[in-house]
């Protein structure tokens, strides 16, 4: 029939268009995941493999990864080799720079009134004793805030020692409170003329294993040595200051800045059948510190991610991109996902998220999208609530570390919330190995990874954009 019968007949031109708006959105094109294939999916997930083997292989095969590192570099070839074998497409590395730190050895005892040995670890960016080593008075603080009080006259020429307690919590949300004793209170000690600073490891554990973690020297900061003790050790070292006799300690670090290394991104794709629907990017940070071998921080999270979006794309294409990203140098101060965001600014991405809190089980989910767009979060809370995963109480709280700067463009993210309760006894120690990954609790993850990628990935509806953070 021709154009002209349906110019005479309105009504039936207005049935045909209703026919087709509801055949468009009924096409596999824009259909979503059926309730039942998400829930099968995430049941056949809850057998995984594929994030044990990523685990065991990066941790057993390359180790310890510091940022910029040989042994870093080593870790892109091993994830190129790895995803491209697991059928991921448009599999390659983003390189940029970063400074490079080595840690050197670090040594420190109590000189007096009671000689013995401590145990600690190079900081982030610390800088090195003399060659002779550095023997000084210690004084005591019990809080960043007294030590940002102190009289510089006080301080001059003396080893600082900054001492906190860290909660257990299951969220790890005391982690960011006490976390700026590390970051901090280098640079604080530096402008108030200390020659050194050791800190109480930023950890939960009663073990002679110290914590390390990144700092940065703020302006006007000049480098000084900065060293974390175990706790334990520090629990010492409170004792013999609180005998009220002048305590003097002795150190040597040889760590040093070492100019610019090459590290980079590994991005790995599931293409989806709509090339305009936008990208799920998800992912964690392949590189570590290198006391351990970086297992639950974070070669876990690159593999529970990885495993997931495999099951997806063996399960049929997807209607968005989904795009793995493996982010380098994330330790040292986020050098991955800044780089991430300058050169994939300008791309649509429907959904961020990171697993990056080790490997335990996942208990709770947050949100960071439009509040027009939370009725879509009923399949996803349908589907994650059988493993035991609970919706946060507000929308607007989640976000992730490496993908924190591109979530500032307005992009919506939701987090997969894992029990935080013994993850900072081991975070950032030589204890971070392989065998505190508990391989029933990995599976659970991968589950909850597998269901969140079958809905979003699959749902037309846009979740952003989202306004500004409240900080």
């Amino acid at each position: 029939m021709g154009s002209g019968w349906l110019a005479t007949n309105p009504m039936k031109k207005i049935s045909l268009l209703a026919l087709a708006a509801s055949a468009a959105l009924s096409s596999p094109l824009l259909a979503q995941a059926k309730p039942e294939e998400t829930a099968a999916l995430r049941d056949a997930a809850l057998t995984d493999s594929v994030a044990w083997d990523i685990t065991e292989g990066l941790t057993t095969e390359i180790g310890p990864r510091l940022a910029g590192s040989d042994a870093e570099a080593r870790a892109r070839d091993w994830a190129v080799a790895r995803l491209k074998a697991l059928g991921f497409s448009n599999v390659r590395v983003e390189p940029f720079e970063v400074p490079y730190w080595e840690r050197g050895e670090a040594s420190a005892e109590i000189v007096a009134p009671y000689p013995q040995p401590l145990v600690l670890t190079a900081l982030g960016n610390s800088a090195a004793t003399p060659a002779k080593g550095l023997t000084a008075e210690v004084i005591g603080f019990d809080s960043l805030d007294s030590l940002k009080a102190a009289d510089p006259a006080a301080v001059k020429g003396k080893t600082v020692f900054l001492t906190h307690r860290m909660a257990v919590t299951q969220d790890g949300s005391h982690y960011g409170t006490v976390g700026k004793v590390r970051r901090e209170g280098p640079s604080v000690a530096s402008k108030l003329g200390a020659a050194a600073i050791l800190i109480r490891s930023i950890g939960t554990d009663h073990h002679r294993a110290p914590h390390t973690g990144a700092q940065s020297w703020s302006d006007g900061a000049q480098p000084i040595p900065a060293l974390a003790l175990a706790n334990p050790d520090a629990d010492q070292l409170e004792r013999v200051l609180k005998r009220g006799q002048p305590v003097t300690v002795a150190l040597k670090a040889t760590a040093r800045m070492a100019g610019k290394r090459l590290s980079g991104n590994v991005i790995a794709e599931v293409p989806g059948r709509d090339p305009n629907a936008g990208i799920v990017l998800v992912g964690g940070h392949l590189d570590s510190w290198d006391q351990g071998t970086g297992a639950i921080d974070d070669a876990a999270g690159v593999a529970i991610t990885t495993a997931a979006a495999k099951r997806i794309m063996d399960a049929g294409q997807p209607l968005r991109t989904i795009r793995v990203v493996w982010f380098g140098s994330e330790e040292i101060g986020l050098f991955g996902g800044a780089a991430y965001r300058e050169k994939h600014k300008d791309e649509k991405h429907h959904l961020l998220a990171e697993s990056d809190f080790g490997s335990d089980r996942i208990w709770r989910y947050q949100t960071s999208i439009a509040e027009a767009a939370l009725p879509a979060m009923k399949p996803l809370a349908a589907a994650l609530a059988p493993l035991g995963i609970q919706p946060a109480p507000r929308n607007g709280d989640a976000s992730g570390s490496d993908i924190s700067e591109i979530q500032k463009l307005g992009i919506p993210v939701i987090e997969l919330g894992q029990d935080g309760t013994r993850y900072f006894d081991v975070h950032h120690t030589p204890d971070d190995t392989l065998d505190k990954v508990d391989p029933a609790q990995l599976r659970q993850n991968v589950a909850a990874w597998t269901a969140l990628l079958s809905v979003t990935a699959n749902d037309p509806t846009d979740y952003g954009p989202v306004p500004p953070r409240a900080h």
